[in-house]
């Protein structure tokens, strides 16, 4: 931080990116608050801790009091999330929070195409109607995500065409979040597209996944019906599933064929590509 001895928050340090984030930070900030829904499950890290849930007022209320900064992870998904997403960010104003740095999605907008990308719009909404100063780091899809959708047959199925994704990965977005954090006041009110170093089809993903893995695996186009169908024996709900399917559709639409420099200026070093996370680059 510049000068200051500022409290930094951290959510989500029991997951992968929040974990990474706060990793990152300890030994460049001088206060560090984890923010957990369980304190059995806190991790092995040097930070004050405090246990709250983002659809609870009082509880977030008092786990953010005393906070500067604080770096806001997404909520598992759930059909209530906006909701959760926006008692939260009003119990981080009410608790003199300063700036608050969310992980948003790509092409964040009411009627994106991925289903769960409103969700953050709707929150970005929120968070920037609520009087503190923010930064959005408006994430693409995970390239570590893309290896588990090949099944055991070596097949990637769904309705994303020829459509290409700017994939990012998940230590790119933690690595450039500790950036932010070390030093926040430069990047009030700025929106980062956080993406990977090209723009791949699920084809060229398979291809490249096969090569690391060294087996053959290829990408099998569906139709939405047939994406419907074939992850209806699954049992989720309706919500979810439609979650599911337009991640594909989203790839489709060209909505996510970005790709951005952020990673770059925010940490001075190239973002990984998927040959890179696999150990193929």
């Amino acid at each position: 931080m510049t000068g200051q001895k500022s409290t930094i928050a951290i959510t989500g340090v029991t997951g992968k990116l929040g974990g990474t984030v706060a990793t990152g930070l300890q030994d460049l900030v001088p206060q560090l608050r984890l923010l957990v829904r369980d304190a059995g499950r806190v991790p092995r890290l040097e930070g004050d801790v405090a246990v709250m849930e983002y659809g609870d007022a009082e509880a977030s209320r008092k786990a953010l009091t005393g906070v500067d900064v604080l770096f806001m992870v997404s909520a598992g998904e759930n059909p209530d999330r906006v909701h959760q997403h926006q008692v939260f960010v009003e119990a981080a104003a009410a608790a003199g929070v300063g700036h608050i740095v969310y992980t948003s999605f790509l092409a964040a907008a009411p009627d994106a195409t991925f289903t769960l990308a409103r969700d953050h719009w709707y929150t970005e909404q929120h968070i920037r109607e609520s009087g503190m100063a923010w930064t959005f780091l408006r994430d693409s899809f995970y390239l570590d995500f893309f290896p588990g959708m090949v099944d055991e047959h070596g097949v990637m199925r769904g309705p994303a065409g020829n459509g290409r994704v700017g994939a990012v990965a998940r230590q790119d977005v933690a690595r450039s979040a500790v950036a932010v954090l070390r030093d926040p006041s430069p990047h009030a009110e700025r929106t980062y597209d956080m993406t990977g170093p090209e723009a791949l089809s699920l084809t060229d993903m398979a291809r490249i996944i096969g090569e690391a893995q060294g087996r053959e695996v290829t990408y099998r186009e569906e139709t939405v019906e047939e994406a419907y169908a074939s992850r209806a024996h699954y049992g989720a709900p309706a919500w979810q599933v439609d979650a599911w399917v337009s991640t594909y559709t989203a790839i489709a639409s060209g909505e996510l064929d970005v790709v951005s420099d952020s990673v770059r200026a925010l940490t001075g070093r190239s973002a990984m590509s998927m040959a890179d996370l696999l150990g193929q680059g």
